[in-house]
């Protein structure tokens, strides 16, 4: 399960992430980001994944995907750390 919550500030919009992001979950954040990126109005978007405990590979792809789009990845806690510098290692942006 993944709670995702929508936070709309000033200066950015935060999806903050809590559970596992994997399976149909990954479709259901793709399905959120897709609805806000509409809303951004030139803020830029942060995920807050302090509190994803488990990302798929799915979910990992698509991490990868909103940073490229733009996204800031936000973590704590060693596990998510990792994936988020593996994430910037694999997909460099231009």
């Amino acid at each position: 399960m993944l709670r995702i919550t929508s936070l709309d500030a000033l200066d950015r919009v935060t999806l903050k992430l809590e559970g596992s992001l994997a399976g149909v979950w990954v479709a259901e954040l793709e399905g959120i980001w897709r609805g806000i990126s509409s809303r951004l109005e030139g803020r830029p978007l942060y995920l807050d994944m302090n509190g994803v405990e488990h990302v798929d590979r799915a979910g990992t792809y698509l991490l990868a995907l909103l940073r490229q789009r733009g996204a800031q990845l936000v973590t704590s806690g060693p596990l998510m750390t990792e994936l988020v510098r593996s994430i910037e290692e694999d997909w460099p942006l231009h």
